[in-house]
C-alpha cells in the first residue's frame, strides 16, 4: 500500500485518467497509489485490453493515460501511438513488466512520456506519477542504464583519429536547470526556485535543446546522461 499523502490541491489534479492494464492485481495497486495522490475511483477508467481502451476513448477525452505494453489483444505501443496522435500533449506513462530495449524505445518513440517497471514498489511509482504531474519524464533507472548501454559511444566519421568527440558545451546554469528538469520540475517551478523569470528559464531550455540536438525533455535527459551531465 502507498503511504504518500495526497496533495493539498488534489482538486486541481488532471482528470479523468485512462488505465490500460489486464492484471487485476495491478488494478488494485493503481487504485491504491492514485488514491494516495488524491484521485477518487470515479475519475479512473480501467480497460483490460486495447479494444476496451479504444471504446472508452471514443466516449470521452482523458487527461492522462497509463498503459501496459503487453496486452491480451495486441501491443500497447500501438495504443500509445494512437493516443499520441489524438493528443500530442497527453501524458502517457508505461508501467510494465517488459524490459526489452527495443520495446522500451518503441514505446518512447511512439509518444510515451515515461516508462516504469512493475517491480518497483508503490512509493516509487507514486513519486514517478508526481513527476509526470509536474511536467517530468520519469524513466526507470534500470531501463535508463540499458538504453545508454545500447546507444553506446557515438560513431566516429571515416578517417577521424581516435580522439574522443567533445560533449556539447553546457553552462553551469544550463546543467543546474537540466538537473531540475530531471527531477520533474516544470519551467515555472524552476523559475520560482532559482529566482529567475519564466522567460529566462524557457530561453535556457531552448538553448539546452539546441546544444543537445533534442526536441523534448525526455530526450534532453537521455542525452545529458549520455554525456555525463546527469547521474
Amino acid at each position: 500500500m502507498s503511504d504518500v499523502r495526497p496533495d493539498p490541491d488534489s482538486a486541481l489534479l488532471p482528470v479523468p485518467l485512462l488505465l490500460v492494464e489486464d492484471e487485476p492485481i495491478m488494478h488494485v495497486r493503481l487504485r491504491s497509489i492514485l488514491g494516495g495522490l488524491g484521485y477518487s475511483d470515479e475519475v479512473l477508467s480501467f480497460a483490460s485490453n486495447i479494444a476496451e481502451a479504444r471504446r472508452l476513448l471514443d466516449d470521452q477525452a482523458f487527461a492522462m493515460a497509463f498503459v501496459d505494453v503487453g496486452l491480451p489483444d495486441g501491443n500497447g505501443v500501438d495504443l500509445i501511438r494512437d493516443l499520441h496522435k489524438r493528443d500530442q500533449a497527453l501524458p502517457i506513462l508505461v508501467i510494465s513488466a517488459w524490459s526489452e530495449e527495443q520495446i522500451i524505445l518503441n514505446a518512447l518513440q511512439a509518444g510515451a512520456t515515461g516508462y516504469l517497471l512493475k517491480e518497483r514498489d508503490d512509493i516509487e511509482i507514486s513519486l514517478s506519477i508526481r513527476s509526470i504531474l509536474r511536467g517530468g519524464a520519469p524513466i526507470d533507472p534500470f531501463i535508463a542504464r540499458h538504453i545508454l548501454a545500447m546507444i553506446g559511444p557515438p560513431a566516429k566519421p571515416p578517417g577521424e583519429m581516435s580522439k574522443a568527440a567533445a560533449p556539447p558545451a553546457l553552462t553551469p546554469r544550463e546543467i543546474e536547470i537540466l538537473t531540475m528538469v530531471n527531477k520533474g520540475f516544470t519551467n515555472r517551478e524552476i523559475a520560482e526556485i532559482m529566482s529567475l523569470s519564466h522567460h529566462t528559464v524557457e530561453c535556457h531550455v531552448r538553448n539546452i535543446y539546441k546544444k543537445l540536438a533534442v526536441r523534448s525533455r525526455t530526450e534532453a535527459v537521455f542525452e545529458a546522461r549520455a554525456h555525463g551531465y546527469l547521474p
